[in-house]
């Protein structure tokens, strides 16, 4: 009798720790997409650089890509096109393939993802009425009370917290403001009455901000300069020159040791002072603690854009341009090997997280 109960007992213990040991997480899959011109479809890659999937997707008439930002987590890709009424963004589910417009009613310019992807910050009606919302994907939106010339945004890693820049007007320069509790509370946490502040980007752990200094002048496309602070933001010093002006944010490595940006190579040629058709350009990586510059790609013409890290760290993806073809590439951090992905044209890389 006493050996029945023992093992009623066991087996109760037993159900009842099963049933309060929480069930492991699946740890979240890699891939890759970029976006083929011809035939229009977005093409995904697993870990290794294998196609596994195409999702078609068709740019709307009379509207052109500019880019895509890939939510942090999770199934969402946010579309960002210049169309004939102003900028205009999607959402894209890339499990479903669908696609919704969460601005209908006036332009909408993609500033960051929320840290935890289930919502973007988003500018819009800036020739009208300029505000920034909070925009989930699921279609609900929230005002935000900061800045209605804010330009720029970044998101604190596992937070609600974010940066914003702006500047007072041409001849000012540009700010960046700490905002906390949906901007209820804001903080100067850096100002430069002689330089644009853009793409301020958290590090990883959220201790640091990388940005690009682009001088506040009348010159379209300039040599600008890459900085970085401490999140309250003391500490602020130069890294390296950078280009500037044409759109290309520098981004930190996985483990927030290293920065890849872009750099221009031909300062003096004054045309491309006026057009990015005329820039030659080079992706680089700074070690943020000895400043040690390393150079990636080795192109002598055309022009590298914006390079994406890889979650492992090990891969650096952009778009690489030459007499017009645009292409992605990507960079083997650890082999130095250097190659197109697709022999079609094709933009926009975004590692998902999913």
């Amino acid at each position: 009798m006493r050996s029945k109960l023992l093992t009623v007992y066991c087996l109760l213990i037993t159900s009842l720790f099963l049933s309060c040991t929480p069930t492991p997480t699946p740890p979240l899959q890699t891939t890759l997409l970029i976006y083929r011109f011809d035939p229009p479809a977005f093409i995904e890659y697993s870990a290794d650089f294998q196609p596994i999937n195409e999702i078609p997707f068709s740019i709307p008439p009379d509207c052109g890509l500019n880019n895509t930002f890939p939510a942090p987590m999770g199934s969402f890709l946010l579309i960002e096109l210049s169309c004939p009424n102003g900028q205009t963004v999607l959402f894209l589910d890339v499990e479903t393939g669908a696609s919704t417009q969460p601005v209908t009613n006036s332009d909408a310019h993609f500033l960051a993802w929320t840290s935890d992807g289930k919502a973007a910050y988003l500018k819009v009606d800036s020739l009208g009425n300029p505000r920034v919302l909070r925009m989930f994907t699921d279609g609900d939106s929230e005002p935000l009370g900061i800045n209605e010339y804010t330009y720029d945004l970044s998101a604190k890693p596992d937070s609600y917290d974010f940066t914003f820049t702006f500047s007072r007007g041409f001849g000012y320069g540009s700010e960046i403001h700490l905002a906390q509790d949906d901007g209820r509370i804001m903080t100067l946490l850096y100002a430069d009455p002689y330089n644009y502040i853009a793409f301020a980007r958290y590090s990883p752990d959220g201790k640091q901000i990388a940005f690009i200094k682009i001088p506040d002048s009348q010159t379209p496309f300039t040599v600008g300069e890459l900085w970085v602070m401490d999140a309250d933001g003391a500490n602020a010093h130069k890294l390296a020159d950078a280009d500037s002006g044409h759109g290309y944010a520098a981004n930190w490595s996985p483990d927030g040791k290293r920065i890849a940006f872009v750099v221009r190579e031909n300062p003096e040629d004054e045309n491309a002072n006026q057009t990015s058709e005329a820039l030659v350009s080079n992706i680089y990586i700074v070690d943020v603690a000895s400043g040690e510059l390393t150079q990636v790609t080795n192109f002598a013409e055309g022009r590298t854009e914006t390079p994406f890290w890889s979650p492992d760290g090990n891969t650096l993806t952009f778009n690489e341009v030459l007499n017009g073809r645009m292409n992605v590439s990507i960079a083997d951090m650890i082999s130095g090997e250097i190659k197109p992905l697709e022999t079609e044209s094709t933009c926009c890389p975004a590692w998902m997280r999913k």
